[in-house]
């Protein structure tokens, strides 16, 4: 299993991943480096394992976020497509009707064709 060496706060730390996840094993870790940086700033040297605390709490909170939107676009893709496939069915019943009054008209024209036959005015 391969071994990469990651960086949080200052600190080195060996980490084992599966074989072809070491550079996003890598990123995962330079993000949430960026994150405790991030905090230290805003609240100073609070002590390792609350700066560390504190950061995984803010990366939840994003996780949680991202989460809701993604609840909240399915739910807008489940009634997108509920609406699409009303439409769709709307159309379908369209075609059928405009598909009978077609065939309807093409009767009709058919009849007076017949018509101007039998009365012989047409060459």
């Amino acid at each position: 299993m391969p071994e990469v060496n990651v960086e949080i706060n200052g600190r080195k730390y060996r980490m084992a991943c599966e074989e072809g996840q070491q550079s996003h094993l890598i990123g995962l870790a330079a993000r949430f480096n960026a994150q405790v940086e991030g905090l230290k700033g805003a609240v100073g040297e609070i002590g390792d394992n609350r700066l560390t605390v504190m950061a995984g709490i803010a990366v939840v909170d994003e996780l949680a976020e991202a989460e809701r939107k993604i609840k909240e676009l399915q739910t807008e893709v489940t009634v997108l497509t509920r609406a699409g496939q009303e439409v769709s069915a709307e159309i379908e019943a369209l075609e059928e009707r405009f598909a009978a009054k077609l065939d309807e008209a093409a009767r009709k024209l058919e009849s007076v064709a017949t018509a101007l036959d039998e009365t012989g005015l047409v060459p």
